[in-house]
């Protein structure tokens, strides 16, 4: 597996990289892209750290893991490619972002104009199976991605971190709360937001009010 990613991230997961388990994860993932179709596309995987610096990251948001259908995962959690038709979830991230901040639903999921505002869009798990939800999980990206986190909270201080669904927010024990914001709600997904654990959250336009309030440029969302 390349890990030439940003030398940003390159520097400071550096150790990370070079660690045993992380050559099994590159081992499990070029042996599961040589044999199956798997998602996003192997030159992708690492988008979200290529798209958005290191020295950059204002705002972190956590998914779960890649969507797993054809031509929609890029790298970015929660993103799909322009073209392809809204998840569920991210039809319901742009229902909040209407309400919250009067913005109207556009017709493209890429979000990738976000990770270039300093939003890292960070899945826990960075590739899967075709077709297969969850597939590649608990092979190593997890320890990976909690080393990112971990990374981000001691080496910066007031980034806001965006927790949604109790998956996500167990990934902020990581965090060190007395250095920077987190937001939790409930995950976008249907199941969630149906039940009254999503809308009215207000994580952009709060997000915005803390970056402005440290003299940070405010995310166009």
């Amino acid at each position: 597996m390349n890990t030439n990613i940003h030398t940003s991230w390159k520097r400071v997961l550096k150790e990370e990289f070079e660690k045993p388990y992380f050559k099994e994860l590159s081992h499990f993932v070029d042996k599961a892209y040589a044999q199956s179709e798997c998602f996003p596309p192997k030159n992708q995987v690492f988008l979200a750290f290529d798209a958005c610096p290191f020295d950059q990251v204002k705002v972190v948001v956590i998914g779960q893991d890649p969507y797993h259908d054809v031509n929609q995962a890029h790298g970015l959690c929660f993103s799909v490619n322009a073209g392809v038709s809204h998840p569920p979830s991210l039809k319901n991230i742009f229902k909040e972002l209407k309400e919250d901040l009067g913005i109207a639903i556009p017709k493209s999921g890429n979000l990738e104009h976000l990770a270039k505002q300093g939003v890292l869009l960070l899945n826990a798990t960075l590739t899967v199976k075709a077709h297969e939800a969850g597939s590649h999980q608990k092979k190593g990206w997890e320890q990976f991605t909690d080393a990112v986190i971990e990374t981000i909270s001691e080496s910066r201080e007031g980034v806001v971190f965006l927790l949604w669904g109790r998956f996500a927010i167990k990934k902020g024990r990581k965090i060190d709360r007395k250095k920077h914001i987190i937001l939790e709600t409930g995950h976008p997904s249907p199941l969630s937001a149906n039940r009254g654990y999503w809308f009215g959250n207000k994580h952009f336009s709060k997000t915005n009010a803390y970056l402005n309030s440290n003299g940070s440029k405010v995310i166009k969302w």
